[in-house]
């Protein structure tokens, strides 16, 4: 795996890197100096993997800039994505609780820079800044709900609604506009909803049919009637 580093500390800006990260964002300049000094920025380009499933697991993984796939494969090789990280999110976390390895894969979506803080060094800012405690418990359990929500709906609900959800769940309620990005490809999509591409496009279509929603150029989507969208 071809990586390329490059140096956080030469930005001048504590923006980069950690600062914009929703675990660090609230200390203090000084403090976010101290993490900074500790971080190593690796560069990947598109398509290459930051981990693999059977990978020690002893860092944090935050990414910088690009995204990321988090994903797993079956028994019989069948992908299932787990999640998309944006810029600000992070993996890797259960490597600061225990020494393990890896059970799913990490894949650069687009060029991507990561900052990667080893156990050891996070473990003792856990300690001396124990309200990072706080907001990593808090995205663990953001991420446990998503999950329950996730398992829940595969096993309860038809595609239609799996699909239906998704959307109202991508919706901002602070945008009258209704419309949004669709944040990952339908080939991902199909991964994350337990489905198939066309499934996908095909759903979307009915979608659309029914007065819905609108599918715009470059992934855009607009929900015109979110009530009935919840009814499907």
């Amino acid at each position: 795996m071809a990586v390329e580093e490059t140096h956080c500390h030469d930005h001048g800006s504590h923006k980069t890197c950690v600062a914009a990260v929703p675990i660090f964002n609230h200390l203090e300049d000084k403090q976010l100096d101290e993490i900074m000094h500790t971080v190593q920025p690796i560069s990947y380009q598109k398509g290459e993997h930051i981990y693999y499933a059977g990978d020690k697991s002893d860092s944090l993984y935050i990414i910088n800039s690009g995204k990321v796939r988090i994903y797993r494969l079956s028994e019989s090789g069948k992908e299932q994505l787990v999640r998309i990280l944006n810029p600000g999110d992070f993996t890797g976390e259960l490597a600061l609780f225990k020494e393990k390895t890896h059970d799913s894969y990490a894949e650069a979506v687009q060029n991507t820079g990561i900052c990667v803080i080893n156990r050891a060094d996070l473990q003792s800012f856990l300690i001396t800044y124990p309200t990072i405690s706080l907001k990593i418990l808090n995205e663990l359990s953001n991420r446990l709900d998503q999950s329950e929500k996730q398992t829940t709906r595969f096993t309860t609900e038809k595609v239609e609604r799996r699909i239906a959800f998704f959307l109202a769940d991508c919706l901002d309620e602070n945008d009258s506009s209704g419309e949004f990005y669709l944040p990952m490809t339908k080939k991902d999509l199909a991964s994350y909803l337990g489905t198939t591409p066309e499934t996908v496009s095909r759903k979307l279509t009915d979608l659309e049919e029914q007065g819905l929603i609108k599918q715009k150029p470059h992934k855009r989507i607009q929900i015109l009637d979110v009530d009935g969208l919840l009814l499907v």
